[in-house]
Parts: C-alpha cells; structure tokens; sequence
C-alpha cells in the first residue's frame, strides 16, 4: 500500500497508561476504551483498505468534557483524531497508532427546532437522516443527503463537506450550515455563525466547514431546513452509450434546467443495482440517468417535458416517469443502494470522489475505460452528473497480491485526469489521507503553505488529525519565516507586523 502515516511518538506511547488515567478523570466510567479487542472497532473508517488501532479511544458526552480533553492533549502534546459515524471514504477518521481518537457518537440530541426561523440545532452525533425524520412532520427537510445518510453524522457532514443526490440544486453542507460551536485545542469553546442568514466578519465557519478535523472538534452544528416541494418527479432514462448520458447532462444544464437531483450510473452499476434492489432497471442500456424535478406541479410538468426532449434529442431508447410518490423513490432505491449493490461484482472496491467540468464528462469516461482496459481492472460508474462529481468504483479482489497497489494506482490516475481537465481532486468525500500525497498534482508549494498557515493558526502544534490532508506538514515555525536574499526582505514596502 502506497499510503505512509506519520511514525508513532514512541515517547508518547511510553506514556500510555498515565494518558489512559487522566482521560478516565474527566469521562468517568465507560466512555474511555483501551483494551485491545474493544478497540477493534475503531480500527479503520470507511476507507477499509487501511486499518491501524487507535492508542485510546475516548466517548465525552459534553462540551465541556471536550474541552478538557484538549485541553490536556494540547499540555501533554498528544495527538487527536477526531471521529463521527466513521463512513469517512478518504480516511479522515483513520486512527493514529499515538493518538486519542475523540468519538463524538454521544452527542446525539436534536437540541432545538425552529420552524418560523427554518432552522435546527443539533450535536454533531446526530445522524443526517434523523434532521429530516424530525421535521418532516411539519413539511420541512434537510437539502444535503449523501448515500450513507442513515449512519453519517452530521459533524461528519460538517468535516467533510458532504454533498448528496440533491446537491446540485440545494448545495453542498457548506450552503446548508448556518453555524458551529468549535472547541480549539487549546480547549476553548467557540462559535461560529448561528441563526442568523449571514454573520459579520470573515467568513470562518466556510472555513470550518469541509476543515476535515483539522482545525477544531465540532460539538454544536446549527443547519437550515426547507419546505417539502409540493411537487417532486423523477425521469428514468435509459441510453446506448455513455457519451449519449453525458451530452444529455451538459444539454440540460445549458438549457437553463437545474434539476434537484441528476445521477448517473454505468452498465455495471446498473446490474449490480438491479439485482440488489429489483426496481424495474432497464438492462438493456449503457447508461442511465434518473433526474429529478421539484416545485409547483405546472413548473414541474413543463420541465419534464423539457428535458424528455433534450433525452430524446441525444438518442435515449427508454424513458420513464415517475406516476406517484412510491415510483420516485423506487427509481432512487437504487441509485442509493449503488455503492454497496457493487459489492457484487468483486470482492473488494476502491470508490474515488472527482470533479470535472460537465462539458468533459464524456471525454473523461472514454479516458476511464481506456485505464480500466490498461490496469485489467473493472469499474462501475456512479456519480453526481449534474455537477460532475465522479465517483467510480474501482473492482478488484485484495486476495491477489498486487491488486490493491494497481487499484490505487489506477485511482490516482482517474484523479489525474480530473485535475488535467479542469477539475478538482475531490468533490465530497474530501482529502484525508486517500488523496492526500495526490495535493501537489492540483497545489503548488506556496498554495499548500498557505493553506498549512490556516491551520497553524488554529492548531499551532499541528495536534488535530495530524498525516492528513497535506502530503508534507510543515512546523508552523518554518511556515513563519520570513525569506531574506542578499540581506533584502522580499517586497520590503509591505508592512510587516
């Protein structure tokens, strides 16, 4: 395996019962784990592909227990991983060998919900589904929904930035959080935003937000919610190629048509989907599409008008929609069984998380396929199409020596490519250490300090989740200096304070 973590302070280790002990002291009873089999669990997070035990893990069920934890990990020097459900694909919550790995699972209260404002408080251990089963009673939901929405927190969501199948007209968690209370580690309690639309200031919860755990523990997450749509119908379309698929996204996008929801899967994903399932998937296509219109039912009829003749236009041999509310939901049953429905098609999977520009989706399938052909290794498509996030899912069986390192070769090229073609590296699942050593193919040295120099600021001893996201962590001392040539400062008309 190609990915390294970061030595284990062996220093600290030696330490490990001391550590054990004071962590018992402020969360008493069972909210300390440290026995070898119970640490089992605790091992890996939704990247399985790579598993270390944490040292100790610890359970606190207040802020203020959060806080003290931090607060002697900051004096102690000790590292912290913090961890929601643990479906973090990009090994965000991967455990350090010297670390506490901090779980939030018990904060898990819905704290408040305020329907005239249209928002809800609640601790980040609160699923992301359980937000919309609170309010739906009233005729609210909330907008982002990942495939993993039953189990992923929504501290998790906050960390990660996570999109969903509604993203592309709604937005990512970063549209839809309106506020934060950080605990630094230091062990102060901050926050950020609140229940207003907009906050004065900078802009640091956009910083929180997506921050990956490096910046702060997340114990209070205030989001919105949104009417129900009194409309919502879904297309099922159905081509003979790919390319047809993605001329038809690009169609609709240029159009002006910004659907709720836009999904793409390939033939493998289909199959896989349809077994899994048994919705009534067409099997005879390529690629299929499910797009999803909401609002008033005069707009959504006139839409779905729409875009059944720009399908029609790019050649699509099946066309379905939605007649009731049970259909809707069938045609996304399996769309959102996808990931675990292709665990059919071999024994193991590698999902990537990129984003491309739409106008490239075909050209970059066509690229994907002549990679799959180049490392004998299959892949199934399923992805945001509308906002082209890719999220491939890389076949291969971890039983034969070698096929791991070629699936995750194959991996970096798809993330490559996305880059070369205008794109980015991630699109929802993040960096953590999947893509991590991938940074310099998108950032340059002085964007990466830059970005180091935000988390110096907030975690000057780089204590937070440290071995993710940057391929090499400067000390913030050395991000500091100041670069003298010839006995001259760089631009030296710039004040210096």
């Amino acid at each position: 395996m190609s990915i390294k973590m970061p030595e284990p302070d062996q220093a600290v280790l030696a330490r490990r019962d001391a550590i054990v002990a004071a962590l018992r002291a402020i969360v008493p009873g069972e909210g300390v784990i440290d026995s070898e089999r119970e640490l089992t669990p605790y091992e890996s997070d939704g990247l399985t592909a790579y598993r270390q035990p944490p040292m100790v893990v610890v359970l606190p069920e207040t802020t203020q227990q959060v806080a003290e934890i931090l607060r002697y990990c900051h004096r102690e020097g000790v590292k912290v991983v913090p961890r929601g459900s643990g479906t973090s694909l990009s090994g965000g919550a991967l455990p350090l060998a010297d670390a506490v790995l901090l779980g939030m699972g018990k904060f898990n209260r819905v704290i408040e919900i305020d329907y005239d404002d249209r928002l809800v408080v609640v601790q980040p251990g609160v699923t992301n589904l359980a937000i919309t089963r609170a309010v739906e009673g009233e005729g609210f939901y909330y907008a982002p929904d990942p495939s993993s929405q039953i189990a992923c927190s929504i501290g998790g969501n906050v960390a990660e930035n996570s999109g969903g199948v509604h993203c592309l007209k709604y937005g990512l968690t970063t549209n839809n959080v309106l506020g934060v209370e950080l605990v630094t580690i230091e062990g102060e309690v901050l926050r950020f935003g609140g229940k207003a639309l907009d906050g004065a200031g900078m802009d640091l919860l956009g910083v929180i937000v997506g921050s990956e755990g490096l910046l702060g523990v997340v114990t209070e997450v205030t989001v919105r919610i949104l009417p129900k749509p009194e409309t919502a119908r879904a297309l099922l379309i159905g081509f003979p190629a790919v390319e047809a698929a993605g001329q038809c996204v690009a169609d609709t996008i240029a159009a002006g048509i910004i659907p709720a929801g836009m999904e793409m899967m390939d033939r493998p994903a289909i199959h896989a989907a349809e077994a899994f399932v048994k919705v009534g998937y067409p099997l005879n296509v390529e690629a299929l599409l499910i797009v999803e219109l909401d609002g008033p039912a005069a707009e959504c009829d006139h839409l779905i008008d729409e875009v059944a003749a720009i399908a029609q236009r790019n050649g699509a041999t099946t066309l379905q929609i939605s007649s009731d509310e049970d259909e809707r939901l069938a045609f996304w049953a399996g769309r959102k069984a996808a990931f675990p429905a292709v665990g059919r098609l071999a024994p193991d999977y590698y999902c990537m998380d990129g984003t491309i520009p739409r106008r490239r989706l075909p050209e970059v399938l066509q690229r994907m396929e002549a990679l799959s052909q180049q490392y004998g290794l299959g892949v199934a498509n399923v992805f945001h199409a509308g906002d082209g996030n890719l999220h491939p899912l890389i076949l291969y069986d971890a039983n034969q020596p070698g096929q791991l390192d070629k699936a995750e070769a194959f991996g970096n090229d798809i993330l490559r490519l996305c880059v070369e073609v205008g794109g980015v590296l991630t699109g929802e699942h993040g960096v953590g250490v999947e893509k991590r050593d991938l940074m310099p193919e998108m950032f340059d040295e002085i964007d990466l300090k830059q970005q180091q120099r935000v988390k110096c600021a907030f975690d000057p001893a780089s204590l937070l989740n440290p071995g993710k996201v940057f391929p090499t962590l400067h000390r913030c001392a050395e991000l500091g200096r100041t670069h003298v040539h010839h006995g001259q400062l760089s631009f030296p008309d710039i004040p210096r304070f």
